[in-house]
């Protein structure tokens, strides 16, 4: 349980002058019983208030942790990124040490993976060069079983080639105002570069799904749900493959169609300069 104390700024990275190198987590999360990414006062559970405790108790001083991007409220990941600085005193610590501490320590709807090192300044947010999500839905009658609890069920046929389609408009840099949580676009920049989206059938666990995979440099509030939502308006039929177009230069909220549910979306995975890391044996 965090607590007031365990609240730290995750955003900008803090340096100090006997910082050795930076430690690198590689965590995933079910993001259920979440309020999200970042820490919140008054006691409510976030992934980084629930990982700040357990670094905190395992190297027994503050920590000040960053990460490769928030996530909302009941959002999962596979692969968020965290960097924390670490000392001289700390070197010797093995990775597979730190691993399995942070195991016991944390909810087992937290998992970290990896354990990495990188040179002192690293920084998991702004050294990251793309990061990309995948966003699953269940269409028709047929209620989803193992799916359940991370797409979207749709009591309805999508054509998944239109949406593809469509979805083409938003390959490239662009103001993504029309896709933003509308109190989160005020004064601040909205311009982004998706490099690819790709909507697709595939098959997990068994059932059929529907998967929206994109990346980009970075994402806006509420971005890459709001890119779904609005493209089941065009596979359910009720918007020609255009209006994407239309919606992406409206540079309004009001134009695009809804935030789709938190559940179906997963932080995937992030991309980072060839060598930024490598594993903490």
């Amino acid at each position: 349980m965090q607590t007031t104390q365990d609240i730290r700024a995750i955003d900008t990275p803090i340096h100090t002058p006997t910082e050795a190198a930076t430690m690198v987590l590689k965590l995933g999360y079910r993001g259920a019983d979440f309020s999200g990414f970042a820490a919140q006062p008054g006691g409510v559970r976030t992934v980084a208030g629930e990982l700040h405790h357990a670094l905190s108790v395992f190297l027994h001083r503050p920590v000040e942790i960053t990460c490769a991007g928030r996530t909302d409220a009941g959002v999962h990941a596979l692969a968020q990124h965290v960097s924390l600085p670490v000392y001289k005193n700390e070197l010797g610590l093995s990775g597979s040490t730190v691993k399995r501490a942070l195991n016991a320590l944390v909810g087992d709807d937290i998992s970290v993976s990896e354990v990495y090192r990188a040179p002192a300044g690293f920084s998991a947010r702004f050294d990251a060069e793309a990061r990309s999500y995948r966003y699953r839905m269940v269409e028709g009658w047929t209620r989803p079983i193992m799916a359940w609890n991370h797409a979207w069920w749709l009591r309805a046929q999508l054509d998944v080639e239109a949406m593809n389609r469509a979805a083409q408009a938003l390959v490239g840099e662009h103001d993504f105002k029309s896709f933003c949580k509308a109190a989160s676009a005020i004064d601040k920049p909205t311009h982004r570069n998706v490099m690819s989206v790709q909507v697709a059938r595939i098959e997990e666990a068994g059932e059929q799904l529907i998967a929206v995979d994109i990346t980009g440099n970075a994402f806006l509030h509420s971005m890459v749900r709001t890119i779904v939502g609005s493209l089941v308006e065009v596979g359910a039929g009720r918007r020609e493959e255009q209006w994407i177009s239309q919606v992406l230069a409206a540079c309004d909220r009001r134009a695009a169609g809804q935030c789709a549910p938190a559940k179906g979306l997963v932080f995937a995975s992030v991309q980072y300069p060839e060598g930024s890391f490598e594993p903490w044996l």
